[in-house]
């Protein structure tokens, strides 16, 4: 079952139909994705999954075994399975790229469709960049507090399932991994393969010097051992040491380096170091590993932990968090008009930002840092000169801009049903996102109480967004009321 057009929440079938039924199947929509608050406490996030979209979406087809599955069901008409049967997309998608930082209740893709199959897209989408944007925020946060040390990618026996583990070692390298050991992923976007050997190899063979020698035979250009399966002072060390002045040296080998994958990394490594230093081997590095992030990478390197690379695995491709992306409806088009829609709730934080939007990010011209964003009315214009942007809630907070260029953030994706994205190389990517992070002040980027960047509503959002409140709210609850005969 190639076909993953089905792959919706059962919701969204049904919803259709009803759309089909009212005779709404043509009505044209505007969703937004968005999400209401930065992963792991962090102080902004970067966009991703953005290839999956489009894949899913180009092979976006109900065929044969789908609508017989459904017909089973017998819960759709066949009008509607008709229907559903020729359906395509032939909408208009606009996202943000890749790698492209972003922060709450900003419209990230915006889907402008006919209401059946924007329906239809939603879970799909949602996954995308959830899992996407996720992973590669995840990576970021690691490889930016590891700073110069390089970060290996080891999470694809962590991730959640085969699909998964080949999407987040592709976004774990565009957030700043600087190679993988999942070689499909190498074969696929040519991205570094790395890895070393486990202790399987080890324990398999008589004793450590053994196992030691065996792998450097066969993989002489990599001679990199995993010194902690027995003991790592007073075994596995000395035994690599042994091998690199009896059999390396004498063959012209390089002894590239070790790995320590448990026990107390820092002293540890610094204990390593000592000892490949006294035996002249002071250019083999010195690799750790084991349930890493970016919390114990800061500590290692505050207690002064030798650390020549790290290898990262289940905190970038299996984030112990969540990413809450949701997909709301925010206009229909009527007549040719737009009229805005909005999602009211007694939690402030989910009631909606309504119309057909987009963002613009301001820059400082003489240091290139974003100084904040705005999210206005597709209409709108956004002054060149000066600018001053208010906290969409505490309106007394105000920032009065100056000396900046403006960006618009969203990107044209599909237009009426055809792709004109050409999605990047995955190493054009990577180097966006690095482009995009060096835009973001160090308060913002820090790991613990990051400082809280500008997101502004534009003044006419917000009018409008306070009027539809007060519209909605009292109209719903004034047809809810039940009239009582006397």
């Amino acid at each position: 079952m190639n076909n993953k057009s089905i792959m919706t929440d059962f919701y969204e079938l049904t919803m259709a139909q009803t759309y089909f039924d009212s005779g709404k199947k043509d009505e044209e929509v505007y969703f937004d994705i968005f999400f209401r608050n930065n992963p792991f406490n962090g102080g902004y996030t970067l966009s991703g999954g953005l290839e999956e979209i489009i894949n899913y979406v180009k092979n976006f087809k109900y065929g044969e075994e789908e609508i017989n599955y459904l017909r089973s069901l017998k819960i759709f008409n066949e009008k509607f399975l008709n229907y559903l049967s020729n359906l395509e997309f032939k909408g208009d998608i606009f996202a943000v790229p890749d790698g492209t930082v972003v922060f709450p209740n900003e419209p990230v893709i915006t889907v402008k469709a006919d209401a059946v199959t924007a329906q239809l897209l939603e879970t799909a989408l949602l996954a995308c960049f959830n899992h996407g944007s996720l992973v590669t925020t995840a990576a970021k946060r690691i490889t930016n507090e590891a700073g110069n040390i390089p970060v290996m990618e080891f999470g694809a026996r962590r991730a959640r399932g085969i699909d998964s583990s080949i999407e987040a070692s592709k976004d774990a390298y565009i957030g700043g991994c600087c190679g993988t050991s999942n070689t499909y992923d190498g074969m696929k976007y040519n991205i570094p393969v790395l890895g070393t050997m486990a202790h399987s190899l080890v324990t398999e063979s008589d004793n450590e010097y053994e196992a030691f020698k065996k792998y450097s035979m066969s993989n002489p250009d990599n001679c990199v051992f995993l010194v902690d399966t027995y003991d790592t002072l007073k075994s596995g060390i000395p035994n690599a040491i042994k091998l690199a002045d009896e059999y390396l040296k004498p063959n012209g080998i390089k002894f590239k380096g070790i790995r320590i994958d448990s026990g107390d990394l820092a002293y540890l490594s610094k204990e390593a170091r000592k000892m490949l230093d006294e035996a002249g081997y002071k250019d083999t590095n010195i690799c750790l590993s084991n349930g890493l992030n970016e919390y114990t990478i800061r500590d290692l390197k505050n207690q002064g932990a030798c650390i020549d690379s790290l290898g990262v695995g289940d905190n970038i491709s299996a984030a112990k968090e969540r990413l809450g992306g949701v997909y709301k409806l925010a206009a229909v088009k009527k007549d040719d008009k737009i009229i805005p829609k909005i999602k009211v709730s007694n939690d402030s934080i989910k009631t909606t930002n309504p119309g057909y939007k987009k963002t613009y990010r301001f820059y400082d011209k003489s240091t290139g840092y974003a100084l904040g964003d705005v999210i206005v009315l597709a209409e709108e214009k956004i002054s060149k000169n000066n600018y001053t942007l208010v906290h969409p809630v505490d309106t007394w907070k105000q920032k009065r801009l100056s000396n900046y260029h403006v960006r618009e953030l969203q990107v044209p994706i599909f237009k009426n049903g055809v792709l004109v994205y050409k999605d990047p190389s995955i190493q054009d990517k990577k180097k966006y996102c690095e482009n995009e992070f060096k835009t973001l002040y160090p308060e913002v980027t820090r790991i613990e109480k990051p400082h809280e960047y500008y997101v502004d509503l534009s003044e006419k959002l917000r009018k409008l967004k306070e009027e539809l409140i007060k519209m909605q709210t009292s109209k719903n609850i004034e047809n809810a009321k039940v009239k009582i005969k006397k």
